[in-house]
């Protein structure tokens, strides 16, 4: 049999596999970046641009493929350039999304762990 472009998922390597969950990872967070710094929830991307709010979250953890069609949206929704889903920011960004959670305060009161939480 030739090799040639994969047409089955049998035909596709682990190495191609892994460089695709990292691409989708790191536009994904590249994604995640830029929603956040324009102040952006999730929902809101996702009804802009078309989707679900969990399908943004799949994207942005890098666990969902989308058609690259869906990307022109996504960066339409953000106004930047296409180009810039997939140009790693000028500075080292986490790759794992971060989730604010609750921390317990020294009186033992629950509290919102936000960013002006000490």
């Amino acid at each position: 049999m030739a090799l040639g472009v994969p047409t089955r998922p049998t035909q596709t390597t682990d190495a191609q596999l892994q460089r695709w969950r990292d691409r989708r990872k790191q536009v994904g967070s590249r994604i995640r970046e830029i929603r956040i710094s324009q102040e952006l929830s999730q929902e809101a991307l996702g009804l802009e641009a078309g989707m679900s709010r969990n399908m943004i979250i799949g994207i942005e953890w890098g666990r969902r493929s989308i058609a690259y069609e869906r990307l022109w949206d996504i960066a339409d929704v953000l106004r930047v350039d296409l180009r810039d889903l997939f140009t790693p920011p000028p500075y080292a960004t986490a790759t794992e999304p971060q989730r604010k959670g609750r921390v317990k305060s020294s009186t033992g009161v629950r509290r919102s762990a936000g960013p002006d939480a000490k």
